[in-house]
């Protein structure tokens, strides 16, 4: 009797896939840093219960905030002035005044809401304890290029034992945008100094910032998914119309990457539930820096056998592939290629060498339903070509059944099969009745 694949419901679907997320975040430590604007937001209550839910999870939280627009409307209300140079408020004894009530306005509305536990709402049931201190020590950033910035500083050390401490009883620690000096000094930082400099202290496992605006976006408007510290310091140099706010983040991000922080996000804090979406799915909702590439393209190995065999049996059972059993894959992964990403592998190919003859044949070549149309299979087949060129080789060939356009498309051309290798001959599936295809490799000048 065969039995029927039952429909998945969508959201058995998504709580499984986030399994893996789940089990790989519990115990971790993840610094997230959030500026002022979120507590004036209508969705800030909605932010708490994520943040809820994250340490209910079993994830250790400290929590960063700054207090900008709380500031500035204090000293609005006083008729004092604000000024700012290259970016950083210049912080004289009344602007340091608002710092201190703002911080502090804004410290006891988040242990406020954290504190929530009302029947029927998502917050029921949390008892989140909430832990403050002096944990940063800062020094005053002085007088720079004539302008003496007052009480405005920067971080000198952060108490990361006394941060831990509260962490191991389970709390959230929650930790304003100020400093303290060993004369009893109070100094007014940005958030995103205070949030790289307490996760690269802690050896965090991540670093996340919830930026605003539109987060990161190419020059077509799309989201940028992925950075390495070199392509941040490219793009600053570069895009001119990044604005200060996310400049700053940027920069923070790739210090604390080369800092020895895992993975550091930039998030859009008005998407809601843009920390879910990027903590527990394999694609996220934000920008992700890496010390080194997310996604990779690379030789198989063994332990690959079974994501591969994942990925080409949908095509098997539509007929686009040959069958290929464990045992047979297991032989051959040496001709292999995966594209992996975060740890799972989305794409394949397999390259077999005729180099007699100067060719190969391109098999196997297959991607994952939930990245095609993304250019992931010219970038795995500008790869596959490469290979081949490195062998020596100069034309590859495909058989192919249902997906001929798509390699014509790419410079593929209709093949006699006498002109393929003898050996492969040997092998022709007549049943199949694949149609032949090859491309000629130009050879690549090196610069």
């Amino acid at each position: 009797m065969t039995l029927e694949p039952r429909k998945m419901d969508p959201f058995v679907a998504w709580f499984r896939s986030s399994t893996p997320y789940i089990h790989a975040h519990r115990g971790r430590t993840f610094v997230i840093e959030l500026g002022g604007e979120a507590l004036a937001d209508a969705g800030f209550p909605g932010l708490i219960h994520d943040l809820a839910l994250l340490h209910s999870l079993g994830i250790r939280l400290v929590l960063v905030h700054g207090a900008r627009p709380q500031i500035e409307e204090r000293l609005r209300q006083r008729g004092a002035q604000m000024q700012y140079v290259n970016g950083r408020r210049v912080t004289d004894s009344v602007a340091l005044a608002c710092v201190k009530e703002a911080a502090g306005a804004v410290r006891v509305e988040i242990e406020a809401l954290m504190s929530m536990g009302v029947a029927n709402s998502p917050m029921a049931g949390a008892r989140i304890r909430v832990a403050s201190g002096n944990f940063v020590t800062a020094r005053p950033l002085g007088v720079q290029e004539g302008v003496d910035y007052g009480h405005t500083g920067v971080v000198r050390r952060i108490d990361a034992e006394a941060i831990q401490q509260r962490l191991d009883t389970d709390a959230i620690a929650l930790i304003p945008s100020l400093g303290y000096s060993p004369t009893g000094e109070v100094f007014n930082l940005t958030a995103a100094d205070v949030a790289t400099s307490t996760a690269i202290a802690l050896g965090a496992d991540k670093l996340i910032f919830l930026v605003e605006g539109q987060g990161l976006l190419d020059a077509q408007g799309r989201l940028i998914s992925n950075l390495v510290p070199a392509e941040v310091d490219r793009l600053l140099q570069e895009r001119g119309d990044l604005s200060d706010d996310l400049r700053k983040h940027l920069k923070a991000a790739a210090t604390a990457c080369r800092s020895g922080v895992r993975r550091v996000h930039l998030l859009r804090r008005q998407q809601e539930g843009a920390l879910l979406r990027e903590l527990f799915t394999r694609d996220g909702a934000g920008t992700m820096l890496t010390a080194s590439p997310y996604e990779d393209t690379r030789t198989a190995r063994i332990e690959d056998v079974q994501g591969i065999l994942a990925l080409i049996a949908p095509l098997e059972e539509k007929g686009i592939l040959v069958r290929r059993s464990r045992e047979v894959l297991e032989t051959e992964i040496g001709h292999f290629v995966v594209v992996e990403r975060d740890g799972m592998a989305i794409a394949c190919a397999a390259l077999f060498p005729y180099q007699a003859e100067a060719m190969a044949e391109l098999a196997c070549f297959a991607v994952h339903e939930d990245y095609r149309d993304r250019g992931r299979g010219d970038a795995l087949l500008a790869y596959m070509e490469t290979r081949a060129r490195g062998l020596g080789l100069s034309q590859v060939f495909v058989l192919t059944t249902q997906t001929a356009h798509w390699f014509m498309e790419r410079g593929f051309q209709p093949l006699d099969l006498q002109a393929l290798p003898v050996a492969k001959q040997g092998l022709y599936n007549y049943k199949r009745n694949s149609k032949v295809f090859a491309k000629l490799l130009e050879a690549r000048e090196l610069l």
